[in-house]
């Protein structure tokens, strides 16, 4: 039985991994991009800082974070940006300890923004969102997250199982051959 077990998992561990070399390849590398995204900046811009003394007078006194108007008017101040109506905005995220708010658009583009002042700090165009969409599939075309993605991670785990059983089969007919030349010896 393990040489015919080895030999059906060698036949399914080469034909599977055929098979998933794709997806397998674009999640291994989309992944490997967001693994490094803080550091770096061409895939998500670094969030900027406001300075310390700033930071504080603005935390200690009556100073409170823009409103939601004053930050509409500073997104639309970026050109680049094309955030013009609520409705071209994703996302705010609020940072009042870091004393920035990110606006994210639907363009992927983020604009970030002092919370007490609206000054603009930085300008940039966010990669991550797509490569995230890439890594889980969603990208390529409705349903490649679920019918296409998720059957490739599923044959992956099965061509482990099939690694598995080739590597103990391997050993164990390596352990008897050791063990049969030993008693030959003797």
């Amino acid at each position: 039985m393990p040489n015919k077990l080895r030999k059906v998992s060698r036949h399914l561990h080469l034909w599977i991994s055929l098979s998933i070399f794709l997806p397998v390849i674009i999640v291994i590398g989309s992944g490997l991009l967001l693994q490094v995204k803080k550091e770096i900046d061409w895939i998500q811009p670094p969030t900027q800082k406001v300075g310390q003394t700033l930071l504080e007078e603005a935390t200690d006194s009556s100073s409170t974070i823009i409103s939601s108007q004053q930050i509409l008017q500073a997104v639309q101040t970026v050109s680049n940006a094309q955030l013009t109506h609520w409705e071209d905005i994703d996302r705010l995220d609020i940072r009042p300890n870091k004393g920035i708010i990110k606006v994210r658009g639907n363009n992927h583009w983020e604009v970030q923004l002092n919370a007490y002042t609206g000054a603009v700090l930085q300008t940039a165009y966010r990669r991550t969102d797509t490569i995230e969409s890439i890594h889980d599939g969603s990208w390529f075309f409705e349903g490649a997250k679920l019918y296409l993605f998720l059957p490739a991670a599923l044959l992956l785990f099965v061509i482990w199982l099939t690694g598995i059983v080739m590597l103990f089969t391997t050993l164990k007919s390596k352990y008897r051959k050791k063990q049969a030349r030993l008693q030959q010896s003797s």
